[in-house]
């Protein structure tokens, strides 16, 4: 079966793109490069049997978007990642987060509807549910608030997703993520952004190769076990497999409804510290970090009830905080050199 990931030169595209090869899927990708390097293409081909092609255009390009789709008529699948995804960026530029993330959304249910794709995987978040009132979350709790516009394009686009499969054939299947960390053990893809650093983990990993002076930990004062966020980190690796399960799940008709929302996460919370005392553990330095307050955005706590996914799915957590770090460490190590 023939499936499109739209960024797909992405950090969490580019590894799905490697699982979806390891399950026998023919792939896809669309990536512009606005927020990742086309040129990893070249190194998911690397480590894939087969050689995968990534055409660049910009997904809010409808015209575009939907030439492609008339020269790719054998496409069943579709995994979008495709979305600006800093939670500081979208609180300084709301509007970009609005207009990129829902308008390449939408053309691409247009398409599904034009040319009568059947699998939808959407990637979506835990941002989704706020600052929840019990942790672990599960699929259920209701939508909070959103503590950034970024969340806020989530809660939205599950929200479009919802309305406009009345009107088609199309099954869907929401992944909320937690927080993906970690590279490919082959060290040739991995977390690389461009511009800013924002994420905690290529922070840490960043000043320990000296990319960085020190790491700020922002928030100290929350009512957590440390003082510091929780959050559940999950290896890239594991958030790639379950989208080739999603797809599995929906081709094997296993779904129940015609969308079906998944957390993914490991279930354990990890605190900031928590995390910078794993990187300590696996890579022998020590971290200059420094508290500093809070930033706006930031949710306190979150981390999953997972029950869905690995019941439903038959989905596996292969990987701990440890090997999390392990395997960013020896990326950042690798794009070192």
């Amino acid at each position: 079966m023939k499936v499109l990931v739209t960024g797909g030169t992405g950090y969490i595209g580019s590894h799905t793109i490697v699982d979806l090869d390891e399950n026998g899927f023919e792939t896809i990708s669309i990536d512009n490069g606005s927020r990742s390097r086309v040129a990893t293409i070249d190194a998911i081909n690397k480590i894939t049997a087969h050689k995968i092609e990534n055409t660049v255009f910009d997904l809010c390009d409808k015209a575009s978007l939907f030439s492609f789709f008339e020269q790719q008529k054998d496409i069943k699948g579709i995994i979008h990642f495709a979305a600006y995804k800093s939670v500081p960026e979208s609180v300084e530029n709301p509007l970009l987060y609005y207009r990129n993330n829902l308008e390449s959304l939408m053309n691409l249910l247009e398409a599904c509807k034009q040319f009568s794709i059947p699998y939808f995987v959407f990637s979506s978040s835990c941002s989704v549910y706020g600052n929840v009132d019990q942790l672990p979350v599960t699929e259920d709790a209701p939508m909070q608030k959103a503590e950034s516009p970024y969340a806020h394009t989530k809660q939205i686009g599950e929200a479009i997703i919802t309305d406009f499969a009345k009107t088609c054939t199309t099954q869907f299947v929401l992944l909320r993520y937690f927080n993906p960390v970690g590279a490919h053990t082959s060290n040739f893809i991995g977390e690389n952004p461009l511009g800013i650093v924002y994420n905690v983990v290529p922070r840490i990993t960043g000043t320990a190769i000296g990319k960085f002076e020190k790491l700020m930990v922002f928030g100290h004062d929350y009512p957590t076990r440390d003082g510091t966020c929780i959050r559940d980190y999950i290896h890239v690796m594991d958030i790639a497999n379950a989208h080739t399960k999603a797809i599995q799940f929906l081709q094997e008709k296993r779904n129940k409804q015609q969308i079906e929302i998944f957390n993914l996460g490991t279930g354990n919370g990890v605190t900031v510290l928590e995390a910078i005392q794993s990187f300590e553990r696996v890579s022998g330095m020590k971290l200059n970090y420094e508290l500093v307050g809070r930033r706006e955005g930031d949710v306190v706590a979150i981390y999953a009830n997972n029950d869905k996914a690995v019941r439903e799915l038959d989905w596996k957590i292969r990987y701990n905080i440890d090997d999390m770090m392990r395997t960013a460490w020896n990326w950042e190590q690798s794009m070192n050199k």
